[in-house]
């Protein structure tokens, strides 16, 4: 902007001010006003043509170039994936040979289709949008005429206010007189500069769209012709591939389902499948506070399966004897639960002197010097080891036991027992640790599960 430019911008402030709050008097046009309202329409309109055009040629494009990657990356999925590349002899054969030619055919016919729609997309760019931005050229040059109208309009409500404050003076003195011959002046000028652009853009604009409907309509046939070739293109070479891979003859839903198989239900019987980051992330926790920095052997606890005895180093093997099993039940469990009364199955004589020898023998603790389990575990104890015999500290509960799951609950492996949060769980076979792997059922399913996700009901 000029200096010149810049000393109107800020005299025309106060009348942009006052014509924004409709303050004062304003010209007002209605006939032009409404030519500008459908001038506004025509330059939005062909803006979106323009850019539609060129979405339009880009998107055709980039979806020939999707689909030769796509062949691409179907074709290194068939590809062998075993075997060991320093030796070309011990690769296992797992590609799929059919695949991988039916992706280099498919590649080849859309290289081909490429090549083929390359004339009609530039026709899309010579014929559709470089008119289109020729025609917003032209509307650029309008709608700088309509600005400078407007600057005149601004100026004469300006002056024409200025004189009206004079005007209507009741007692006006010399100086008043003077100043108001000077604002008439002014406003004479500035109502013919006014009139000069309103009147012509009143007067040519009608013209235009009169005009822009010829210059659009043989755009909009032409376009649609274009897209017509380009779409019969591609139809009549998809339909002419003779790609033996493909089947073109029978249904796309029932091919698709022929040829997948259950290989829906193989892939979601891996357990990799079912990966959960909280699981992995609590195993990893219980490791690192077993396994941890500055713990030494006897301190470092071992990790106990149901079937195979407690470690030497366990830090239960290092405690010895009980006097007996009833001082046991005086001992809250985990997560406050009380281990079910004696019964004639867990008498005194069943955890005598021989019972403690037998139990030290194995590295078992003594029932009344088991440690307290925390409130809260922080995971699942280590997974079981499947067909082992119980140990000696498992035992089988009277009558019949339950407990409540206080955490949902996924299988990580088959013989897994899974349940909800509240579920009632009947004890199959428990340990007096709420740290390792128990055996229920539920829901009509038998499996292990880890102790410290339940709670047991009292009797």
């Amino acid at each position: 902007m000029s200096f010149k430019g810049f000393t109107k911008a800020i005299s025309r402030a106060p009348q942009s001010f006052r014509q924004k709050f409709k303050m004062g008097e304003q010209t007002v046009d209605p006939v032009y006003e409404d030519a500008e309202r459908r001038f506004k329409e025509l330059e939005d309109e062909t803006k979106k043509l323009s850019e539609e055009s060129k979405r339009y040629s880009a998107a055709v494009t980039g979806m020939l170039t999707h689909q030769i990657g796509f062949a691409k990356a179907m074709e290194e999925i068939f590809k062998p994936i075993s075997g060991k590349m320093s030796d070309p002899n011990a690769t296992v054969p797992e590609d799929n040979p059919d695949g991988i030619e039916a992706s280099e055919q498919y590649r080849t016919v859309v290289a081909e289709l490429q090549e083929t729609l390359k004339p009609d997309l530039l026709l899309v760019e010579e014929k559709i949008i470089k008119p289109c931005q020729e025609l917003l050229k032209i509307i650029t040059y309008i709608r700088k005429m309509a600005t400078k109208r407007n600057h005149k309009k601004l100026d004469l409500d300006r002056r024409l206010n200025t004189y009206n404050k004079y005007e209507k003076k009741k007692e006006p003195n010399a100086k008043d007189e003077e100043r108001m011959y000077k604002a008439e002046a002014e406003m004479t000028v500035a109502q013919q500069e006014y009139d000069y652009y309103n009147e012509m853009l009143k007067t040519q604009l009608p013209i235009l769209f009169g005009l822009e409907a010829q210059f659009v309509q043989p755009l909009f046939v032409s376009f649609y012709y274009m897209q017509l070739n380009i779409f019969y293109t591609l139809y009549n070479r998809f339909q002419d591939m003779k790609i033996p891979y493909f089947d073109l003859t029978t249904d796309i839903m029932e091919a698709f389902i022929a040829k997948r198989g259950n290989i829906e239900e193989q892939t979601d019987a891996l357990t990799i499948t079912h990966f959960k980051i909280g699981y992995s992330k609590a195993k990893l926790e219980m490791t690192r506070k077993r396994y941890g920095a500055g713990a030494t052997v006897g301190e470092s606890e071992s990790p106990s399966y149901p079937g195979t005895p407690t470690s030497p180093a366990s830090p239960y093997g290092s405690q010895t004897g009980f006097a007996g099993y009833n001082q046991q039940q005086q001992q809250p469990g985990a997560y406050g639960m009380q281990s079910p009364p004696a019964t004639g199955g867990y008498q005194q004589p069943a955890y005598g002197a021989a019972g403690a020898a037998g139990a030290a023998a194995m590295g078992q603790p003594g029932f009344q010097q088991l440690q307290q389990p925390q409130p809260q575990a922080a995971a699942p104890p280590p997974y079981p080891t499947s067909g082992m015999p119980p140990t000696a500290g498992s035992m089988a509960a009277p009558g019949v036991e339950t407990v409540t799951a206080l955490y949902d609950y996924q299988a990580q492996a088959a013989g897994d027992l899974s349940f909800p949060a509240g579920a009632v769980i009947e004890i199959v076979e428990r340990t007096s640790d709420a740290n390792e792997w128990w055996t229920g059922k539920y829901n009509g399913q038998q499996g292990v599960f880890p102790g410290n996700y339940v709670q047991v009901n009292k009797v």
